[in-house]
């Protein structure tokens, strides 16, 4: 069973066909929106090396890595925090007491409905008011932390569940405790059922880290800002840190592939 059958049916014979005509035709939209974008890009000049010529230097680019290197830094202790409290919160979830699995349950129904950005909003003009005024890398990676926890619970909470009853039966026939065999048996085999979903939620975690714009927190979006009103190379700028979103992303997107076909094998 693959991390994606946990969360999702698997699609059928109609299902798959209509995915590839939907495929077909989102890609030929997407060509003809390129070429109709190049188009205007070049009536308007926007294609002159001149314009482009300074991206092949290298202040440019260790001015953007250093922005990338604090989007990591975000993304990281966001993920580390998100996870832990993740994985707390299933254990609550799949409590025997209802006195842990209501406010668990409680907890990620309502903060998976909420936008990322009213979070940050809140840390940002709400909490000061009452005397709590983070560092801006903190302003960013809270008010996250606490918005992917709750999709983290659910990924782990889908892992355990898969498994399959005897697995604790089979621990506590060893003499295990509850928490023993939840800790040495079903949770490490949980965690490698759900491993490409978990990666796949760091890719969405990595890109809400360019809130922190909001903020002004210097993560790459808000260092290209800065960039872009010093050398008013407006659509240079952003075209450039989009294509470095799109290869950070897409390399965590086919490593997922990757980590999901080596399991399913």
């Amino acid at each position: 069973m693959s991390a994606t059958d946990l969360l999702f049916d698997e699609p059928g014979p109609r299902a798959r066909r209509r995915i590839r005509i939907a495929t077909v035709a989102a890609v030929v939209l997407g060509a003809l929106a390129l070429a109709l974008a190049l188009r205007q890009f070049a009536v308007n000049g926007q294609l002159e090396a001149e314009k482009w010529a300074p991206y092949g230097t290298w202040p440019m680019w260790r001015y953007l890595l250093d922005g990338l290197a604090s989007t990591a830094l975000a993304a990281v202790l966001t993920l580390v925090i998100a996870a832990s409290a993740g994985l707390l919160l299933a254990f609550a979830r799949v409590s025997r007491f209802a006195v842990v699995r209501g406010p668990a349950r409680a907890y990620v129904e309502v903060v998976r409905v909420i936008p990322a950005l009213l979070l940050v909003f809140v840390v940002l003009f709400a909490l000061p008011r009452y005397g709590m005024d983070m560092p801006l890398l903190w302003k960013l990676v809270a008010p996250l932390a606490l918005s992917h926890s709750a999709q983290f619970a659910e990924i782990f909470r889908a892992g355990i569940l898969s498994l399959e009853r005897g697995q604790g039966e089979a621990a506590a026939a060893l003499g295990l405790r509850p928490a023993q065999a939840m800790w040495h048996v079903i949770l490490p085999q949980a965690i490698r059922r759900v491993v490409p979903s978990l990666v796949s939620q760091t890719v969405g975690l990595l890109k809400d880290t360019s809130l922190g714009y909001i903020v002004s927190y210097t993560e790459l979006l808000f260092s290209a800002r800065i960039l872009a009103n010093y050398n008013h190379l407006l659509i240079q700028t952003y075209l450039v840190v989009a294509l470095v979103y799109f290869v950070v992303n897409y390399s965590l997107s086919r490593f997922a592939r990757w980590l999901e076909a080596r399991q399913t094998r």
